[in-house]
């Protein structure tokens, strides 16, 4: 159904320290800089990218939005999570832990400001 997702930000310095830090602690890659100067992360066929806005506003972060992030198993979860706080990223919500539906799950707020969640597919 997507094919991507673009969020904004103030600080694209910022924005690539905390995802290429939060990608590469769940198996990905660091991020690209495509021609137009925005922040791409491709990891198994999906899309984040990364931009300061076209119409040279602020970037804000999306008011009951959240962006949830697959991750392989609770380990990833809580690595995701370390590097996230460790890059100028929020711990919010609960600490990580596991729901009642045996899905792991942990959030973040990124340095913009925008909401995200890991956590691993339904174990049970």
């Amino acid at each position: 159904m997507f094919t991507h997702i673009m969020i904004g930000s103030n600080d694209l310095e910022k924005a690539r320290d905390f995802y290429d830090a939060t990608f590469t602690a769940l198996g990905g890659q660091p991020g690209k800089t495509d021609a137009r100067g925005r922040l791409i992360y491709d990891h198994e066929g999906g899309l984040l990218m990364i931009t300061t806005p076209i119409d040279g506003r602020p970037a804000t972060a999306a008011n009951g939005g959240t962006i949830g992030i697959g991750a392989a198993s609770a380990d990833h979860v809580l690595a995701w999570h370390k590097a996230g706080t460790d890059h100028g990223g929020t711990a919010i919500e609960s600490p990580p832990s596991e729901r009642p539906n045996g899905a792991f799950v942990a959030y973040l707020r990124d340095p913009d400001g925008n909401k995200l969640s890991a956590r691993t597919a339904k174990m049970r």
